[in-house]
């Protein structure tokens, strides 16, 4: 059976930093992209960033310069790195992978950023 786990969430201050591993396990054949959503209270969940098979990245532009996603092919593993946090950062971040031509959600973690 298939599964990602996340972790790494907690309480940051402003000016901070975390880093969010999401691994998958099970029968894999393929993964292909590696995605971060992160969803506020009273928002819709947006993407953050994402990485290709190929490791082309693409980020929203809130979080331009100050996040960094890779993975780590190995491990099966899609990590967002977060720097310089701010409280509007605040939010449960979800990892999405492409798993055997599959979409496969983690079960998210909470990052709150105190100002």
């Amino acid at each position: 059976q298939l599964q990602l786990v996340e972790s790494g969430g907690g309480l940051v201050q402003t000016g901070g930093s975390l880093r969010l591993p999401c691994a998958a396990s099970g029968s894999i054949f393929a993964i292909n992209a590696m995605r971060w959503y992160r969803q506020a209270p009273g928002k819709q969940r947006e993407l953050v960033a994402d990485i290709t098979s190929g490791g082309s990245t693409t980020y929203a532009d809130s979080v331009k310069g100050r996040f960094t996603i890779s993975r780590d092919n190995a491990k099966n593993t899609v990590y967002l790195q977060m720097n310089s946090l701010k409280p509007e950062d605040t939010a449960v971040y979800y990892c999405n992978v492409n798993i055997n031509w599959r979409d496969f959600w983690g079960q998210g973690t909470q990052v709150t950023v105190s100002s």
